[in-house]
């Protein structure tokens, strides 16, 4: 007979096992490192607003990292909802304090440079190339068709900011929550082993992170800027942004400014910067979905 709570059970899934703590501490929590403390839950709403809410209630140390099995009310950009089984994916949130090396205004960069370094980790230890759609989702490649595999939440909290980042890993096609959604053992990964991919991208961020956080902030500077435009999916492509308040703009995507903003191409001869919204992009003026 099989058990009632089986579902919830740490090894119900033999093909997704659970994360080992005690290897990643081991092998991320180093003196010289960022990251200061790593916890794994089985289970919560988000990582994100869990780390929030303990940096405005009691404070964080900068490198804390919360990782949870599973998410039952994940959240995406706009307060989407992000889902997915146990066990198949990436969901973790890190708390970091640019402090007084880098002006609030530059703060915005941070989500920009998660996408990047998540980017780079999961190219090193996936095999999989990924591209960023601005402003901060994860592109993958299945069966000849862009699709979102993984997404980037930042918000401000005490005095530093929460990052989160859900990563699709060993989601199978008819897990997939909807047909643009993808994963990177459908992308075809050389690996999908959990803890690889963890450590990958969080010593890409660390690395990213330094490098920003050294130069003041400053994106063109640290090189961030330009690796940010080198892996966007979005540059050169005619989109429509939809914005904040109902309005909307057709343009072709032409540059990353300074500020992390998209700048667009109108047909009237205007560079519009879009600080943000949603961007759908086109395969031409008809207006057809990519």
């Amino acid at each position: 007979m099989t058990p009632p709570d089986a579902s919830h059970n740490r090894w119900s899934d033999l093909d997704r096992p659970p994360l080992n703590v005690t290897a990643l501490r081991r092998g991320l929590l180093r003196p010289e490192s960022l990251w200061r403390e790593l916890e794994v839950v089985e289970t919560t709403g988000s990582t994100n607003s869990d780390l929030a809410e303990r940096a405005r209630s009691e404070g964080l140390a900068e490198g804390t990292v919360l990782v949870a099995e599973e998410q039952t009310a994940g959240r995406g950009r706009l307060e989407r909802s992000w889902t997915a089984p146990p066990r198949s994916g990436l969901f973790f949130s890190v708390y970091l304090e640019p402090g007084d090396d880098v002006p609030v205004e530059r703060w915005g960069w941070v989500p920009l440079l998660a996408g990047v370094a998540a980017a780079a980790g999961l190219a090193k230890s996936a095999g999989v190339d990924t591209a960023l759609k601005w402003p901060n989702d994860l592109l993958v490649t299945v069966e000849g068709e862009e699709r979102k595999a993984g997404g980037i939440l930042g918000e401000f909290a005490g005095d530093g900011i929460v990052v989160g980042l859900g990563i699709n890993v060993s989601l199978r096609a008819d897990e997939l929550p909807a047909p643009t959604a993808g994963s990177l053992a459908l992308a075809g990964a050389v690996s999908t082993d959990r803890e690889t991919l963890l450590r990958a991208v969080l010593r890409s961020l660390e690395h990213w992170y330094g490098g920003w956080k050294g130069a003041g902030g400053d994106a063109a500077a640290s090189g961030l800027q330009a690796a940010y435009a080198a892996g966007c999916a979005t540059l050169d492509r005619t989109v429509r942004a939809e914005l904040p308040g109902g309005n909307s703009v057709v343009g072709q995507a032409v540059a990353i400014d300074g500020d992390g903003r998209l700048v667009l191409s109108t047909d009237d001869g205007l560079q519009q910067p879009v600080s943000a919204g949603d961007i759908v992009h086109l395969r031409g003026a008809a207006g057809g979905l990519t």
